[in-house]
C-alpha cells in the first residue's frame, strides 16, 4: 500500500525518470570531441567495474569541468536537452505518468540526482518540479574549479532527503520515493514507502521485504515523451 497523498515525493533522475545516463550523455554532447568522451567514459566504467565507489566515480566526472565557465556549462544543458527532446524518448513515460498523479494531489516533487544543475534545470523546469536535490560542483570566479562541495550518491541522496524534509518540517513516513539502483537504496528507506524501476536485485529484495510498488525499468527509446 502507498501513501495517499503523500506529503513530498523524491524521485531519482537518470535512468528513473529519464532513458539515458543523463551526466553522460551531456558530457559526450558538450565534450562535442569522439575520442575525448570515449576515453573518459571507459575509464569512468573501469573504475566502477573495479568496485570503486560511485561517490568516487561521481567526482572525477567533474574534474572535466575544471577551469570552465558555469554559465557557459549551463547553457551547454539547456542545448542538450533540447536536443534530447527532438527525439521525443528522453523520459520513462511510466514514470512521468506517476509524477503527474503525484502533483495533481498536491504532493511535492523533488529530483534526487548526482547529476548537476546544467542537467538537471532543464529537466526539473519540464516536469514542474518544485526542488532539485543535486551534486554541487565549486565554483570561484565564475568557473569549476573540478572539485566537488556536495555529492548526492548513496546515502548522499538519504542525507540531502533528510535534510529537505526537516527544512520542510515534514514526516518522512507520509512521503515516497523512487529509484533504479542498489544505490538509491538509502534514500528509498528514508521514506514511509518507496517505488523500484527496473530489475536491481538488491532493490527488489527490499521491495519484497518491505511491499514497495515496482515499475518497469526504461523502454526502448521512442516512446517516452512527458
Amino acid at each position: 500500500m502507498g501513501i495517499d497523498p503523500a506529503r513530498i515525493a523524491f524521485f531519482d533522475v537518470d535512468e528513473t525518470l529519464i532513458t539515458v545516463k543523463g551526466m553522460l550523455s551531456f558530457l559526450e554532447f558538450h565534450l562535442g570531441a569522439p575520442d575525448r568522451y570515449r576515453q573518459i567514459a571507459d575509464r569512468l566504467h573501469r573504475l566502477a567495474a573495479d568496485g570503486v565507489p560511485r561517490g568516487e566515480t561521481n567526482r572525477l566526472y567533474y574534474e572535466v569541468f575544471a577551469g570552465q565557465r558555469e554559465t557557459e556549462v549551463a547553457a551547454s544543458g539547456r542545448r542538450w536537452f533540447q536536443q534530447e527532446m527532438v527525439g521525443g524518448s528522453l523520459f520513462h513515460g511510466e514514470l512521468v505518468r506517476v509524477l503527474r498523479r503525484l502533483q495533481a494531489a498536491g504532493t511535492i516533487i523533488v529530483l534526487v540526482s548526482g547529476s548537476f544543475s546544467a542537467c538537471l534545470d532543464p529537466i526539473a523546469e519540464h516536469l514542474g518540479a518544485d526542488q532539485v536535490l543535486g551534486t554541487v560542483p565549486e565554483v570561484r570566479a565564475g568557473r569549476y574549479t573540478g572539485r566537488v562541495v556536495r555529492t548526492v550518491i548513496g546515502e548522499g541522496k538519504a542525507t540531502a532527503a533528510r535534510a529537505l524534509l526537516a527544512e520542510f518540517g515534514v514526516d518522512g513516513r507520509l512521503c515516497v520515493a523512487y529509484g533504479d539502483h542498489s544505490s538509491d537504496l538509502p534514500m528509498l528507506a528514508a521514506v514511509g514507502h518507496a517505488g523500484v524501476v527496473g530489475q536491481d536485485p538488491v532493490l527488489l529484495a527490499h521491495a519484497a521485504e518491505r511491499g514497495w510498488d515496482l515499475l518497469p525499468g526504461i523502454p526502448t527509446r521512442g516512446n517516452g515523451k512527458a
